[in-house]
């Protein structure tokens, strides 16, 4: 059977010591049994003609339409195949997190598994990442989705987590993206942080840049997305925006919160006193008396969220041996 999508002649890839993998394309899976034996021929060929060496990792998400039973035979077939088998659906971060974790090449390539992006892009992808780029994504330019659905809805989405986070992308809901795999090490996906990766990336320094990419419409089952998602992407978004401004100085948000807070308190206080001493009038049924000891206390839980806040940082940082920086690259010879 023909591919109309993709050219369908696969070759055997060369078996290669797996410490010296060059390429590593991390696919999650959930309910795509259908799209899998064009997925892989067409991932397998695009790879086979780079002429690199490469592993194919698809981390099934709690498939329960055969999926799984499909990828069992296909890793017969394909030596280049690893299968990650989740025992359950966590979503698409958790499968993703398991890919990359599992990944051994140099260069970690991922993609969606309903055929929509196209496994052709990927040399393209490699290319601009030889550039000294950390993190290439891709954008779907033509994309071919619907309208009021998916690409208004996407459309705001891309403009406001660019104004947010200062990484500006057209599309930041495109799978195809090419990393660096030193750079994915120092990424930890939590929650649906999946789509924020480029943001993530830029938090640790990434070098970033974005390719027009191809994307065709779906060919089988159904979207896993629609407009219900809208909320959480709004709740993920202020968490990427506090790790961004933030996770090292809980203090100054809070902080500056809770002196703001104080500050108008003790002003609305000290009038309040000034009414009550001097001139006589009665303050206890004045809704500014409740006011100013919202404020106040308000300020003191602040204040005491900022402490925690550092307390937490510095723990998260030296539990794990994380650094507060990244170095580059180092120029010179050590004297």
């Amino acid at each position: 059977m023909h591919n109309s999508l993709f050219s369908k002649q696969y070759q055997e890839p060369t078996l290669v010591n797996t410490t010296k993998l060059q390429i590593s394309v991390v696919v999650p899976i959930y309910n795509e049994v259908e799209s899998l034996p064009r997925l892989i021929e067409s991932i397998t060929e695009s790879l086979n003609n780079t002429g690199l060496s490469y592993e194919l990792i698809c981390v099934d998400d709690g498939s329960q339409d055969g999926s799984v039973q499909l990828l069992k035979k296909l890793t017969l077939s394909y030596p280049c195949l690893r299968a990650i088998i989740l025992r359950r659906n966590y979503g698409q971060t958790p499968a993703m997190a398991a890919g990359f974790n599992y990944a051994q090449g140099k260069t970690i390539i991922t993609l969606d598994g309903d055929l929509q992006n196209d496994p052709a892009d990927i040399p393209m992808l490699l290319a601009k990442l030889d550039e000294g780029y950390d993190l290439v994504s891709g954008w779907r330019k033509n994309r071919q989705d619907a309208a009021l659905t998916r690409l208004l809805p996407s459309k705001i989405a891309n403009w406001l987590i660019g104004k947010i986070t200062g990484v500006k992308l057209h599309d930041y809901g495109c799978s195809l993206k090419a990393y660096r795999s030193e750079l994915v090490a120092d990424m930890n996906l939590y929650g649906e942080l999946h789509r924020f990766l480029p943001a993530l990336a830029f938090i640790e320094g990434a070098r970033i840049t974005e390719l027009p990419v191809n994307h065709h419409k779906r060919q089988y089952g159904s979207s896993k997305y629609g407009l219900g998602r809208t909320i959480r992407v709004v709740l993920d978004l202020i968490t990427v925006f506090f790790i961004k401004k933030f996770l090292t100085r809980p203090m100054h948000v809070f902080g500056s919160l809770g002196m703001i807070s104080l500050v108008i308190g003790t002003l609305i206080g000290i009038y309040l006193t000034f009414l009550k001493l001097f001139l006589n009038q009665g303050i206890g049924e004045r809704p500014l008396l409740i006011l100013t000891e919202l404020l106040v206390f308000t300020g003191i839980q602040l204040f005491c969220f900022g402490l925690l806040g550092e307390l937490l940082m510095r723990t998260y940082h030296e539990s794990q041996g994380k650094p507060i920086y990244r170095v580059r690259e180092i120029l010179g010879d050590r004297v």
